[in-house]
């Protein structure tokens, strides 16, 4: 390190917490900031865009592209106040480091505070892949330049997505709803999941039986008496199993050449097999042998977290982020299984202290990635440091998520440098012959242990949930060829093929890694985006495509094919890695996107379409907006034809009237049709649960129905329907909402007769004004006329009585200030503002405030989870939009100028006459003119 103790250093990182770790291993002389990560970007709307670029046609794209593709940056607003601070301070030091992340972000960060900051001073590039004191004075010792490949590569990456979210997402707004948007990565990933809930809509199920025997040797040596076996062949055919069956129709495949066992005929295989002998014929023994699983990358390290820790893939990166800040693990995003000579070593070195020298293979291991397109050439995630600290060294450091993740890493670290899990397999072969000389033969498989090697340490856990662990164990007797033995229990067993499993976070991200989709840094935000957009939702881990979700992949399928195109989105991430490498040019790469040209480059399918702007901008009104929002289901019973319809207020069942004539057109929507049926979908249906006695359900009353019973009093049915505003029961002319404590799968017809029986009359006052209890949109009251008080509890409104009643109305309506609710958790202070952060629960759901400012969570966030610099992150935003305005009043109308001998007349009555007069006049207020939605103006890219 530098000794000359009068030069003063700024270093500026991406977060408060890297600063605070930093700044204690570097000491006096250098003063350590945060940029809280990107400074500048284009332009979010057209507020951002400075004054003298207003006129120009290219502002609202934030991108000149016919002057080279140069970017428009804008310092964002919740940024300025850090960036005085930091140009302040830049004037104050000899020297500027920038230590920002070592990947095309980081060095695009470092790039952008050099443009904003202007600095005199020289300015150095610190890169380090884990915050530990020897990996920051050897980056402060070995400092370099700016990675101006690098830059290029993330800047052509950001003017991709802008062009991409900015021409593409107004053809979604005019085709399917405002507000939508399209992305390079988001709409590929979206479709993924929108393919798999395709297969399981078209999948049909089929029946299958097999045989399970529990068989015994007659003198058990070593290993057990019984073990169970499956038949696997019946006279030499193989019997079906689910791999035999067309997932469309349930039927087994042409020419599969299996025996297709029904419920009949293996219960009667089994009862002809009863009591015949069965002998081994056939014994083969293998070798056993299991190589350890690589360090992990960034999407193998979400997908374990997702299986082990059910961490959403934000969750993960969120968690790993402060492990790495605060010097536990390295960096976490990277697609690189290499670990360094000096993590081999410590690696190796813990082995032996902890599992013995026989748990060490003599070389060191290797390995070799498999990710497609895979960029910077990271270590591997790791524990940090030349010496590794436990689990047990760091538990009392760490929160309990913090904890579990390092855990997992320190053990899948370990577990790499390990010996192989070595045993034997065993295949064993039986047959019986029937009593009616059928041939049945049996199989079973066992598996044995002999050394678990890296088991010892660590066993990946699968997607399948049902799979068999891999350091489980499945022991047989010791059996050989023609060894007799006996059946004690021979049972027919029935099985029903599955749909393909829905993705997970986990799996998702697997796919698009194998793809070559996306990236570390943009796997978990993808996640999330996809789930923010309304695309997709999640149901536990699985993840659900919503029907709008449907309507935008279908339209993008049929008429941008090329842009959600699996292998065209790889290659433009290919292109991208060219770019930072030096080996491509970032402008003639736009070029041939976005422009086209026969010679251009970027996908050559589109550059020779003549470029995404001719794609989208041709042609559009060819795009039939109903068909695009139809996505067909079946035909029914009686030849209708049963779609879903993605209407302004949500999705909705369609069905063409009998003789074929078209469908209805809910009312405000794109197109014409007939007078067919609808039926509101309920909310958290998923797509492939819509299936024909489903649909036949809702198409009742007109979102489904259930009779409770018949009213004892009218005789008429009590029925329980899903309305648009949610559950309700109705008989007659009568109807009533569930209350909030009712379940509509439990309602009996109690309980729906004392619904009915609201508005509940208590009495009259003795002026002859009636008293009711019923529910409102604000709880259970009770009402006098224009009176009203609120009841405490839903069971009040049955119970209330008339004096009760009249005693609460007689009391002023005092606005009962609640008790504060504490705080769901205090934060800490603001790093920008110095307020302190709180996070409260408010009617929407939990937010975060400095007392002047809220912010409501994202989705996938919680209180506990929720840090100290994101939380700042999310008041900066709301900060820099400024305090939202205020509604004015509504207007009423003037009440119509009495006609002078109407005044006359009037001056002659009672004030109690006047009184009512006015309120009279006062009610023919003209109505509000409805204003239409407002359509979105920016997309988001």
């Amino acid at each position: 390190m530098p000794s000359n103790a009068r030069t003063t250093r700024l270093v500026i990182v991406e977060s408060p917490a890297k600063a605070k770790t930093i700044s204690g291993y570097l000491g006096p002389g250098y003063v350590v900031e945060a940029s809280f990560g990107h400074v500048r970007d284009l332009p979010r709307n057209a507020a951002d865009v400075p004054a003298k670029y207003k006129g120009e046609s290219w502002a609202r794209l934030g991108v000149d592209v016919d002057n080279g593709f140069h970017a428009l940056y804008v310092v964002s607003p919740d940024r300025k106040q850090q960036i005085s601070k930091l140009v302040k301070l830049a004037k104050e030091v000899d020297e500027i480091f920038l230590a920002t992340d070592e990947d095309r972000e980081g060095e695009a960060i470092a790039w952008h505070l050099v443009e904003t900051l202007k600095p005199k001073v020289p300015v150095k590039r610190m890169v380090f892949h884990e915050i530990t004191k020897p990996a920051i004075q050897a980056a402060v010792a070995n400092p370099r330049e700016i990675d101006r490949d690098l830059v290029d590569a993330q800047e052509a990456r950001r003017i991709l997505d802008r062009l991409y979210g900015y021409e593409v997402s107004p053809v979604l707004w005019k085709k399917v709803m405002p507000k939508l948007s399209a992305g390079r990565v988001q709409s590929v990933a979206t479709r993924i999941v929108v393919e798999r809930e395709r297969q399981r809509m078209a999948f049909r199920t089929a029946e299958y039986w097999d045989i399970l025997a529990t068989l015994a040797v007659a003198k058990p040596g070593e290993g057990p008496r019984t073990f169970n076996a499956t038949l696997v062949a019946l006279n030499g055919d193989r019997i079906a199993t689910g791999k035999d069956f067309e997932p469309t129709t349930g039927r087994v495949k042409p020419g599969a050449g299996v025996v297709h066992l029904d419920a009949g005929g293996a219960r009667g295989l089994a009862a002809r097999l009863q009591g015949r002998p069965f002998k081994v014929t056939r014994v083969e023994e293998k070798p056993y042998r299991r190589r350890p699983y690589a360090p992990f990358i960034t999407s193998t390290l979400q997908q374990e977290a997702a299986r082990k820790l059910r961490l959403s893939s934000q969750q993960t990166m969120r968690t790993a982020q402060r492990l790495y800040e605060n010097g536990y693990i390295t960096y976490m995003r990277t697609d690189s299984v290499n670990l360094s000579e000096t993590a081999i070593t410590a690696a190796r070195r813990q082995i032996v202290e902890l599992y013995g020298e026989r748990s060490v293979p003599p070389e060191p291991r290797r390995y070799t990635g498999k990710v497609k397109n895979a960029q910077e050439a990271h270590e591997a995630i790791r524990p940090a440091g030349d010496n590794f600290r436990t689990p047990g060294e760091v538990a009392k450091e760490l929160s309990g998520e913090e904890f579990k993740l390092y855990e997992l890493i320190w053990r899948r670290t370990i577990a790499s440098q390990m010996t192989d899990a070595v045993g034997s397999s065993v295949s064993v072969r039986i047959r019986a012959v029937s009593s009616a000389q059928e041939e049945a033969d049996f199989g079973a498989t066992g598996k044995t242990i002999t050394d678990p090697g890296f088991l010892r340490a660590y066993v990946e856990s699968s997607d399948d949930e049902t799979a068999e662990a891999e350091d489980a164990e499945r022991r047989l007797p010791t059996l050989v060829k023609d060894q007799p033995l006996t059946a004690d229990e021979l049972a027919a067993q029935g099985h029903h093929t599955q749909p393909p499993s829905r993705y997970t976070e986990a799996s998702l991200v697997k796919a698009m890694e194998e793809l070559g989709i996306g990236r570390p840094s943009t796997y978990s935000s993808i996640m999330q985006t996809i789930q923010d957009r309304g695309y997709v939702t999640k149901r536990g881990q699985a993840l659900i495509p919503t029907f709008v979700a449907f309507a935008v992949i279908g339209l993008l399928e049929r008429h941008y094919p090329r842009l959600v195109d699996y292998d065209f989105t790889a290659s433009m991430e290919n292109e991208l890695d060219e770019i930072a490498g030096g080996d491509h040019a970032a402008v003639d790469f736009l070029t041939g996107f976005y422009f086209g040209s026969p010679n251009g480059t970027g996908d050559q399918a589109i550059a020779h379409a003549g470029g995404l702007k001719k794609l989208v901008t041709e042609n559009v009104s060819e795009i039939d907006a109903r068909s695009v929002n139809s996505i067909p289901l079946f035909a029914d019973e009686e030849g209708r034809e049963v779609v879903v319809r993605v209407g302004r207020y949500g999705p909705y069942l369609q069905r063409e009237l009998p003789g074929g004539e078209p469908a209805a057109q809910a009312e405000g929507e794109e197109g014409g049709g007939g007078q067919g049926d609808r039926a509101p979908i309920p909310e958290g249906l998923a797509p492939d649960e819509l299936t024909p006695e489903k649909v036949q359900e809702l198409f009742l009353g007109g979102g489904g129905e259930r009779k409770l019973g018949d009213d004892p009093t009218t005789g008429e049915p009590i029925l329980l329907r899903s309305g648009r505003f949610g559950p309700y029961v109705a008989s007659g002319e009568r109807k009533s909402s569930l209350l909030r404590s009712q379940s509509p799968d439990s309602l009996t017809l109690v309980e729906a007769l004392k619904l009915l029986s609201l508005p509940r009359l208590l009495g009259t006052t003795p002026d002859g004004v009636e008293v009711f209890a019923n529910n409102g949109r604000y709880g259970p009251y009770v009402k006098q006329g224009d009176e009203f008080r609120s009841l405490d509890s839903e069971d009040k409104m049955f119970t209330v009585t008339l004096d009760e009643a009249l005693a609460l109305l007689a009391a002023p309506k005092a606005r009962q200030r609640r008790a504060a609710a504490p705080p769901l958790r205090e934060m800490g202070v603001d790093p920008l503002t110095e307020k302190p952060l709180v996070i409260k629960d408010g009617r929407f759901g939990p937010y975060v405030t400095d007392g002047e400012f809220n912010a409501s969570l994202r989705r996938g966030q919680t209180p506990e989870e929720l840090s100290i610099e994101e939380a700042s992150e999310m008041l900066a935003e709301k900060r820099a939009k400024g305090p939202a305005p205020k509604k004015a009043p509504a207007r009423k109308a003037p009440a119509k100028k009495a006609t002078a001998a109407k005044k006359t007349t009037a001056a002659k009555k009672t004030t109690a006459a006047k009184s009512t007069a006015s309120k009279s006049t006062a009610k023919k207020a003209t109505p509000a003119k409805k204003t239409p939605p407002k359509k979105a103006t920016t997309p988001t890219d």
